[in-house]
């Protein structure tokens, strides 16, 4: 299993770092043991973490209130969780098989 994800029940942990003021919201590939995410939004007065969970939240199909900021609130490293995903991002579910995880059903 990768280091990056792990399911817990029906819900997604991911580990991710994030590179704010980058062009474009994007999946970025793996880095070290986490997911690279790039997120336009600035890291100023926690509108790069906001903006991240809808992000997040579009990308899973799910609200934002079933996006939680787990830890690393004021660092590039973050944990997250998302409840009960309806669906894994293409580029997510390309590197997920990649690393032999099991699908959302």
């Amino acid at each position: 299993m990768s280091s990056w994800f792990r399911w817990e029940g029906k819900d997604l942990l991911l580990r991710l770092r994030v590179q704010p003021r980058a062009r474009s919201d994007e999946w970025a590939g793996p880095y070290q043991d986490r997911i690279r995410v790039r997120i336009t939004a600035p890291p100023v007065e926690g509108k790069a973490n906001a903006h991240l969970i809808r992000f997040l939240a579009k990308q899973f199909g799910v609200n934002t209130g079933r996006v939680r900021l787990e830890s690393g609130a004021g660092n590039r490293g973050k944990n997250l969780r998302i409840l009960a995903p309806r669906r894994l991002p293409g580029e997510l579910s390309e590197l997920c098989q990649s690393a032999k995880a099991i699908s959302v059903k």
